[in-house]
């Protein structure tokens, strides 16, 4: 049994407070379902959160986008280990960085191909640089050519072009060498596109989101359904005030993008996503739908980094969390600091969006807000949401 009165407690303070204008969270497990839909919309407006109100997932779009490849990989279109020259010659023959902190012409021979498994782990050698912006001239090369991992999608060009101008900058690190955010997602989308023969998000449609039910869920939002989109906020640097960062009305998700964006680019609702975490923890298959083997689904929610991939502890730690571990498109809890089981995984996104499954506990939360992980506040809020997940446990 669930019992979650402490959970909207606790979030209607953080509304209350200003963290956020208003959140819609969602925790379940079995057939019991506990949805809390607290304030409104539209900061200052007077259209209420709904259970149905659409979000910009960013970075919780990385599950799904990792799930689509293995959708490829188990139909033996993709092999975890095969190079992925032949879909993506743009990083064939790939030249590597000296050091991340020097001259773009600094470089020596990969030492191997880029795979498809360093792709779903980001170890394939490129991705966010932990240093403030155009720090390094590798951030810079990235800024001028319009393929920065800044959680700004979606990218204002056709994935073709994006790829081709990433495939002219060095990577990183060696392929294999070292855990890389975000970047390994991106170029996903662009693989699964190239190896099935079908846009990135009609073969996401037809393969998973449709046989789901996530009809809410996508790359943009239609005209007639803009009304349920709620705004995105960032933080005003100097005073820490709400910033509209993207509106619904006329915003970036309003009209189909050139470009959609495996790292970040999904749009989607808590029951979409129920469905989706769903999927996964009952072992690929969901309301009679079978969308991967359950051999797939263990292999996606296993880490497999190395501790010399993790040894960056800097990088790791920031983006990690206390998962510890990273499996393909999402985080694997290897390492226990709090509430939740060994084993659970997920994601957060940038934008305030948080996405987990815990199979020892069959837990699944979801907590959808649209601000911005930019200062400690929704990061805060985030937390509180999990240890109250795991509290409303009554049995």
């Amino acid at each position: 049994m669930l019992d979650t009165s402490r959970l909207r407690s606790v979030l209607t303070g953080h509304v209350d407070a200003g963290v956020v204008p208003g959140l819609v969270a969602l925790v379940a497990r079995g057939d019991e379902v506990n949805v809390e839909a607290i304030g409104v919309q539209h900061d200052g407006g007077d259209s209420p959160m709904r259970r149905d109100t659409i979000f910009r997932m960013a970075s919780a779009s990385k599950l799904v986008t990792a799930t689509a490849v293995m959708v490829l990989v188990e139909e033996c279109m993709l092999r975890l280990d095969d190079p992925v020259d032949e879909w993506l010659p743009e990083l064939a023959d790939r030249q590597v960085l000296v050091s991340v902190d020097g001259p773009l012409d600094r470089t020596v021979p990969a030492n191997r191909p880029v795979t498809v498994r360093d792709l779903l782990t980001f170890t394939w050698g490129f991705g966010m640089v932990l240093a403030p912006p155009d720090t390094h001239p590798i951030q810079r090369a990235m800024r001028d050519l319009g393929i920065g991992s800044d959680g700004t999608s979606p990218y204002a060009v056709e994935p073709d072009v994006w790829l081709r101008r990433l495939g002219t900058l060095p990577l990183m690190c060696q392929p294999g060498e070292r855990w890389l955010y975000n970047t390994g997602s991106d170029v996903l989308g662009i693989l699964v596109a190239r190896a099935s023969g079908q846009s990135f998000e009609n073969f996401l449609a037809e393969r998973v989101l449709d046989p789901l039910g996530m009809r809410d869920t996508g790359f943009h939002v239609p005209a007639d359904k803009l009304h349920r989109l709620s705004t995105s906020y960032a933080h005003d640097p100097a005073t820490g005030a709400l910033t509209v960062w993207d509106p619904a009305e006329g915003g970036k998700y309003s009209s189909p993008p050139p470009f959609a964006v495996g790292g970040d680019g999904l749009v989607s609702t808590v029951d979409d996503y129920l469905a989706f975490l769903r999927m996964l923890l009952n072992h690929g298959s969901h309301s009679g739908t079978r969308i991967l083997s359950r051999a797939a689904v263990e292999l996606m929610t296993t880490d497999h980094l190395t501790a010399a991939q993790k040894s960056e502890k800097d990088l790791f730690d920031a983006y990690f969390g206390d998962h510890g571990g990273f499996g393909f498109g999402m985080g694997v809890r290897t390492r226990r600091r709090g509430f939740a089981s060994l084993g659970q995984f997920g994601w957060d996104g940038g934008l305030g969006t948080s996405v987990q499954a815990d199979p020892a506990r069959q837990l699944i939360g979801v907590l959808l807000t649209q601000a911005a992980q930019d200062t400690a506040d929704t990061p805060r809020l985030i937390q509180d949401f999990w240890t109250c997940a795991y509290q409303s446990i009554d049995d």
